[in-house]
């Protein structure tokens, strides 16, 4: 969020009870937003669809049809019905449908993922690949943009970087129950990122997006060649593979959370904020 620029009241000056629109982000962190949006969205669909021309993830230098898989989706006969199931070490667990089988109309295909959530939805492995390559070169390049933006004008610095008393463990576990309790920040307090924000767009930023990066490369033959570090850094392309599943769906889980937060917490002003930039303050103590 970048801090306002604008004239407005400082909170010792604004009336209790009233209400204060103020420019919470700027148009270059609104737009790379959205176009995360999109980049994450093709990405993990088409991703899907990668993963399903192989559904097995394994460790170490292994890989092959017959060795022993570390993470897979798939599906098995059970007398006349085929089940669908996610196997993760030596948990077998049985799934829904939705998983390893699914349903196309009046036919049952056994898929590690279901058609409506792959871009294609028919099975392209080359198609797919070219979708995942094209907005993964256009994610990165947004992140530039954004990184350029936000250290030329002060964004990450500011309002990313939390400070001593933020990071104190007494500070971040009373924020972690007033988010189990959905208290949320409200009034003046509402105008920056509080410390668990901060420290998980940190670990977004610092640790999964450049471990995302790093283990797609690894599985490029190509950029192999170019870099042959790359495979030991991670010992081995099937376990750059899998880090690169469980770092998306780490990604995942983050952006649902995420997406939970906001609409818990106001839907209609964090995203009028996120289209317009404004962001109104209650400060009667509600954030309408």
């Amino acid at each position: 969020m970048d801090n306002p620029k604008l004239k407005r009241l400082p909170a010792s000056r604004a009336p209790a009870g009233s209400r204060q629109s103020v420019r919470r982000h700027s148009g270059v962190v609104r737009m790379t937003h959205w176009v995360n949006v999109l980049c994450f969205s093709v990405l993990l669909m088409s991703g899907l669809q990668i993963f399903n021309a192989h559904p097995r993830l394994y460790w170490g230098q292994y890989g092959a049809d017959s060795d022993k898989a570390f993470i897979a989706i798939g599906s098995e006969q059970h007398g006349d019905r085929l089940k669908g199931f996610f196997q993760i070490g030596p948990l077998n667990i049985e799934t829904t449908g939705i998983l390893g089988v699914s349903r196309e109309g009046d036919a049952v295909t056994e898929k590690a993922f279901p058609s409506w959530l792959t871009i294609p939805s028919y099975h392209d492995l080359g198609a797919g690949r070219n979708w995942h390559f094209l907005f993964a070169w256009l994610l990165l390049i947004n992140g530039f943009v954004y990184l350029a933006h936000g250290l030329w004008r002060g964004h990450i610095r500011r309002d990313l970087l939390p400070n001593r008393d933020q990071l104190g463990w007494r500070h971040v576990w009373r924020e972690v129950v007033d988010h189990a309790r959905l208290r949320f920040a409200k009034g003046e307090h509402a105008r920056r990122y509080n410390s668990l924000q901060k420290m998980t767009y940190l670990l977004v930023a610092l640790v999964l997006l450049p471990l995302m990066v790093l283990t797609g490369l690894t599985m490029s033959p190509g950029l192999n060649a170019v870099f042959p570090f790359l495979p030991d850094l991670f010992g081995g392309r099937p376990s750059a593979r899998t880090l690169h599943f469980l770092t998306a769906s780490s990604l995942v889980l983050f952006v649902v959370v995420h997406v939970l937060m906001v609409v818990l917490s106001g839907f209609w002003n964090n995203l009028r904020s996120m289209i317009s930039g404004r962001y109104v303050i209650d400060h009667s103590g509600d954030t309408k």
